[in-house]
């Protein structure tokens, strides 16, 4: 499951000044699920959520699904870790990766929503508002699954 050469490049194009902000590249440090970390797994989270998108070939804003999956889970810190400053890091790290997300870059709506509410039906009254942002949510749990019970990730 690979994206197209045109695919990626436009799909890198959406997220390059994202992978170069120096307070995403800390993401690297943070484990998320087995071995991968939360760079990682945003960045698998992001290009199959673009995949997904194209072969459903209708009209969705891919540099908007790009963007927010990037930013879903910058949060920046270790959930593992046990501290009251991150209890019940499921239900509550959605608000802090957009509180980050907001501090750091200039975000639509459609951005907004997808950061907010991928982590439904955990977090049962922040439901997604748009196609794209179900997408992204649908694809964050399986990309975790995958890491969780094989620690890897997709190819």
């Amino acid at each position: 499951m690979k994206l197209k050469d045109r695919e990626e490049k436009e799909f890198l194009c959406h997220i390059e000044d994202i992978m170069s902000h120096s307070e995403v590249k800390k993401m690297k440090q943070f484990m998320q699920h087995g071995t991968t970390d939360t760079l990682t797994h945003s960045y698998t989270v992001a290009y199959y959520s673009c995949w997904v998108c194209y072969r459903l070939g209708i009209k969705l804003d891919i540099r908007s699904i790009a963007r927010g999956a990037m930013l879903h889970d910058f949060y920046l810190y270790d959930w593992h870790i046990p501290d009251k400053s991150h209890r019940l890091h499921g239900f509550f790290h959605p608000a802090k990766s957009l509180k980050n997300a907001e501090n750091h870059f200039e975000l639509g709506d459609l951005e907004k929503d997808i950061i907010e509410t991928h982590m439904w039906p955990l977090t049962i009254r922040k439901i997604p508002k748009s196609r794209e942002a179900l997408i992204v949510c649908f694809v964050d749990k399986i990309c975790s699954l995958v890491e969780i019970f094989t620690n890897k990730k997709l190819d």
